[in-house]
């Protein structure tokens, strides 16, 4: 690539590119290559004016060597890389902006006025029609509003205002248009799929490999609890697959060999083998953008409320135009009324508003789905933590093997991480390292997993029936029994430690005492939430009661409750909703999803299982708890936002109408304005909510 150096200090150089020309494809071949360089921080280029920034942090030879080598085809940029770009979005709104502007003056300039008259009379067509129509079907909206000013002002023959109108109103489309657009393609890139590594099988067994080095064609193994990261064909298995965040059915769908499973589901029950139809999954981003655009369950009731509210004020302003014009027979001062109405500016604002803030929210590593959940965060009172994995640390590790059957610990351990590696779970993947660490390894011996929902898992190991997983489920539902003259070795567990029990025929054969230390920041966490207007903070597990009392003493929680079942949260949060508190959950396990799903707001923490995610309203990508702080704050401020936007549109277009009323402005004048205030209204509401202060 030629190219001419324009400004440089350390570890930052702008160089423009000495092409003609750069289309955006071109401009995102040229970023993909410089991101992927070890060296390189950042990329920023403008490919209209050629230039381009980069942020390094190696030697300047190694940044002018990577540009020298660089030529279009060199490397190939994944499809979601590109389709991701909003650069292309950028450049189709500015032409049509500038088109706008260089018609609306070039006719002033150019055109003798017989001529512009007759242009405008054409294009005002367009807009009475719609009002006409919007009449015809019994509504009185804003339509009615626009195609009313810009009639009169026809018949007026005041073609100068009907013309400043219509250019206004277009104007004004294309920003709100741009804006929406923009807003929603980020929300869809934070929502698309971001899995590392997946189960490739390979002949008689499988290996876990990183995602992008899966070709069409590739067979994948998704088991019970996991997104399906492609879009493919089932070739083994049976499972009940989620697609709700696809196609909006309510009930997961059965799947079988030869059926079509679509990336971005996931697998509820059952397990998968998948033929990989497509890699990119050039599908999936379309799926979700149209999943936000038209789902109007992620609308907030104030959301709707704006609009219901925009609409309804329509015939009042067209009653105050006539009741303006009877008392004072100025048709002046009555279009000054029609030319100001407050439907638009409550139209754009609010949606900005909430689309803002959940972009906000992403950018602190937060994705939430919709608005809805950010206004049922601000009014929630009760937070219920999970504990495992979410007050905890989400890595928790093995301290002890307990053996009670004579078997050496490390035979125990190697028999629970081959039953424990095929689920996701944190308690799992702890069975699974500490076996790793001590290098022990293993074949597949057992038969067939079956995995039980907050219980545990039960399979054959040598024609003998081993189960593993909570007290519950080994020693109430399995009967299992611990074997003679070791009941004070079982007493004499250590409290701070949850435990996995393990039976073989019935008899407890191990004991692995887990600990999972407390995240550092749990503690001032719920004290900030507390802080932020949560009145009741409360801990559901699993665990045993002891277990449970020692760590919700330390994080701080109002109640807590032990050895509980996933429908047992379900029904603590649907409980908390009858006596008419708005409820938040957060978990990280299958186990969780019921209570997830129940709640107002359900809150999935990045390193849980995928169902957990799928199911949930919010998800927390960062390694923290700070993110619910930061998510409270952005909810409170949104509202805080919103009410004091309406209350400013109100308060300025009221007055807009009391100076055309007076005759202190003119109907143009009130149309400029109006319109002006919008647009500010409309970007101000693109401003971040939080403050770097409070994010401390």
């Amino acid at each position: 690539m030629k190219f001419t150096i324009k400004h440089e200090i350390r570890g930052r150089i702008r160089i423009h590119n000495c092409q003609k020309t750069m289309s955006a494809d071109q401009a995102d071949e040229l970023q993909y290559y410089l991101i992927t360089k070890d060296f390189v921080t950042s990329v920023k280029i403008y490919d209209r004016t050629n230039d381009i920034v980069i942020w390094y942090d190696a030697n300047r030879s190694e940044i002018l060597t990577a540009l020298k080598e660089f030529y279009h085809g060199i490397i190939t940029v994944p499809d979601n890389y590109q389709e991701s770009q909003s650069r292309q979005l950028n450049q189709t709104y500015q032409e049509k902006l500038i088109s706008k502007v260089l018609f609306h003056y070039g006719n002033k300039l150019l055109f003798p006025y017989p001529l512009r008259a007759g242009i405008t009379v054409i294009k005002s067509v367009k807009y009475i029609y719609e009002g006409i129509h919007t009449l015809a079907q019994g509504k009185i909206e804003v339509p009615v509003l626009d195609g009313t000013a810009i009639g009169v002002s026809i018949i007026r023959r005041d073609i100068n205002t009907a013309s400043s109108i219509m250019f206004l109103l277009g104007i004004g489309e294309i920003l709100e248009e741009w804006t929406h657009k923009k807003s929603v393609d980020d929300l869809a890139k934070s929502m698309s799929l971001n899995i590392d590594k997946v189960w490739k099988v390979e002949e008689d067994h499988e290996i876990l490999v990183p995602s992008n080095e899966i070709d069409a064609n590739d067979i994948v193994h998704i088991q019970m609890g996991n997104m399906i990261p492609f879009d493919g064909v089932v070739v083994d298995g049976e499972a009940m697959v989620n697609q709700a965040s696809l196609t909006g059915e309510s009930t997961p769908v059965r799947k079988i060999p030869d059926g079509y499973v679509y990336a971005g589901t996931v697998v509820e029950e059952g397990d998968l083998k998948v033929c990989v139809k497509e890699v990119n999954g050039s599908s999936k981003f379309d799926k979700i953008v149209t999943m936000i655009e038209e789902s109007e369950k992620l609308k907030s009731s104030l959301e709707s409320k704006a609009e219901h509210l925009a609409d309804r004020l329509v015939p009042y302003t067209l009653a105050g135009t006539a009741l303006t014009y009877l008392f004072t027979r100025n048709v002046t001062k009555a279009l000054s009324v029609l030319m100001v109405d407050f439907s638009c500016a409550l139209k754009l604002a609010m949606p900005i508003s909430v689309l803002s803030a959940i972009k906000e929210a992403n950018d602190h590593q937060i994705v939430v789905k919709g608005g809805k959940y950010l206004e049922a965060m601000a009014e929630a009172e009760t937070i219920v933590f999970d504990k495992t994995g979410t007050l905890t640390k989400a890595e928790p590790t093995v301290l002890d093997i307990v053996s009670f059957n004579g078997m050496k610990c490390k035979e125990l351990l190697r028999i629970a991480a081959c039953l424990e590696e095929h689920f996701p779970h944190s308690m799992a993947k702890a069975v699974v390292q500490a076996a790793v660490d001590r290098n022990l390894v293993h074949e597949e011996l057992h038969s067939e997993v079956e995995y039980i929902v907050a219980h545990g898992i039960s399979s054959m190991i040598e024609n003998k029936k081993v189960v593993i997983g909570s007290y519950h489920f080994v020693f109430e539902d399995e009967q299992c029994t611990i074997p003679e003259g070791k009941e004070e070795l079982f007493e004499n567990l250590p409290e701070e430690c949850s435990h996995l029990y393990m039976a073989i025929e019935g008899k407890l054969a191990g004991v692995i005492c887990i600990e999972d230390p407390l995240r550092e920041e749990a503690k001032d966490v719920i004290k900030a939430l507390k802080a932020a207007g949560i009145k009741k903070v409360v801990m559901m597990t699993g665990d045993s009661d002891r277990t449970a009392k020692v760590i919700a003493a330390k994080v701080g929680v109002d109640e807590y409750h032990a050895e509980v079942l996933p429908e047992d949260k379900a029904a603590f949060v649907e409980k908390e909703k009858a006596e008419g508190r708005k409820v938040i959950m957060i978990g990280d396990g299958i186990n969780d999803s019921p209570a997830l799903s129940a709640s107002n707001v359900g809150i999935a923490i990045s390193d849980g299982a995928q169902i957990a995610r799928e199911i949930a309203d919010v998800t927390i990508e960062g390694d923290h708890l700070h993110g619910l702080v930061t998510l409270k704050h952005i909810s409170n401020h949104l509202m805080r936002r919103i009410h004091n936007n309406y209350r400013f549109i109100v308060g300025f277009n009221a007055g807009l109408i009391g100076a055309g009323v007076l005759g202190f402005i003119q109907p143009t004048t009130s149309a400029v304005l109006h319109n002006t205030s919008t647009l500010c209204i409309g970007l101000r509401s693109m401003k971040n909510l939080v403050s770097e202060e409070e994010l401390q």
